[in-house]
């Protein structure tokens, strides 16, 4: 078995591609638009993961963005995306100070914080290797909603 994408509804494309691509640094690998089907489909993948997920179609995030308007809520049978990152703080504050994303859950111990895309996805950051050293403001920071 491989993995190959999750799929996300979204309602406003360009939102959620502003979320991903300058809040996550993630690259848009492909477009298709329908016109029969009204919808279009836009394909992302993690900067380290973009020459493989061009080679072998994964692994990716399908945003998909029907054209005319419908209501989406989460099913509970979906919890989260799962990223990894260079520097946890850096990108928290990042997310937080240039994008206005709430950090619902900070990472206060150095490895794990959560946010939610602009349609109320989850999404887990988790720190490379160990544990960065706990720091302020995120150590005394706290939670936000749910994630």
């Amino acid at each position: 078995m491989e993995y190959l994408h999750t799929m996300l509804r979204v309602a406003d494309l360009d939102a959620t591609l502003q979320f991903f691509t300058e809040g996550l640094n993630m690259v848009e690998t492909n477009r298709m638009d329908s016109e029969k089907g009204r919808f279009t489909l836009v394909f992302l993948a993690a900067k380290d993961d973009v020459e493989k997920a061009k080679q072998n179609k994964s692994p990716l995030i399908e945003l998909t963005y029907n054209w005319d308007p419908e209501e989406y809520t989460g099913g509970r049978n979906f919890g989260h995306l799962a990223y990894r990152v260079d520097d946890i703080y850096a990108l928290c504050a990042h997310l937080q100070n240039n994008l206005g994303v709430t950090i619902n859950r900070p990472p206060r111990d150095g490895h794990m914080a959560f946010v939610r895309t602009p349609d109320g996805i989850s999404i887990e950051l988790l720190q490379k290797g160990e544990a960065l050293p706990p720091q302020e403001p995120w150590a005394s920071m706290p939670n936000t909603g749910s994630w």
